[in-house]
C-alpha cells in the first residue's frame, strides 16, 4: 500500500508518517518509481507508535523499543529494559495524578450538585447577599465543613487506595 493508504488506515498524517519515518520509527520499502510501500505489519506498528506518542513518550524512547519487537536479541533486550522500565514508572506516576485530579473533580460535581440542590430547594428568592460562592450564607456549620473537606482535599488530593 502507498503512503495515502496507509495514512487512511491509521489516521496518521502523510506528514506524520514521513516523520516516523525520518525517526528511525518506520521503514518502508521503495516501488520502482520511487514511492513508500507498506504492508500490513506497517498498519500495527503506526497504532503502537501512535499509543506510544499519545502517552507522552519521546520519539527518541521509541526508537529504541522498537528494534526489541522487530529483531529481538539479548543485547538489544537489556538495552531497551532499563528505557522500558523508566517510562513504565512515568506512566504509572502520571496514571497516578491523574486518578487524584479525576477524584477531586469528582468531589467539585458533587459539591456542585448539592449546592445547587439547595438552591433548587431553598424558597426564599435567591438576592445578592442569600448565596456565598458554593456555600449557603444561611448555614454556616454545613458551609464551612464543606469548606473545610474541599480544602483539604485540594491540599491532599486523594491517590489511588486511599
Amino acid at each position: 500500500m502507498r503512503i495515502g493508504e496507509l495514512s487512511a488506515r491509521t489516521g496518521a498524517s502523510r506528514r506524520s508518517l514521513r516523520y516516523y519515518e525520518q525517526q528511525g520509527l518506520l521503514v518502508s520499502t521503495r516501488s520502482s518509481s520511487g514511492q513508500r510501500c507498506y504492508d500490513e505489519e506497517h498498519v500495527r506498528r503506526v497504532a503502537l507508535i501512535q499509543v506510544f506518542l499519545a502517552a507522552g513518550m519521546s520519539s527518541r524512547t521509541i526508537a529504541q523499543l522498537i528494534p526489541c519487537m522487530t529483531r529481538p536479541s539479548t543485547d538489544r533486550a537489556r538495552r531497551a529494559l532499563a528505557a522500558m522500565d523508566e517510562e513504565r514508572s512515568r506512566l504509572s506516576s502520571a496514571i497516578d495524578s491523574l486518578a487524584a485530579a479525576r477524584e477531586a473533580l469528582d468531589h467539585l460535581i458533587d459539591v456542585n450538585r448539592k449546592f445547587l440542590a439547595n438552591v433548587a430547594d431553598d424558597s426564599a428568592p435567591d438576592g445578592p447577599d442569600r448565596h456565598s460562592g458554593l456555600f449557603p450564607v444561611g448555614r454556616p456549620d454545613a458551609a464551612r465543613a464543606q469548606q473545610i473537606a474541599l480544602a483539604a482535599i485540594l491540599r491532599d488530593p486523594p491517590g489511588p487506595g486511599r
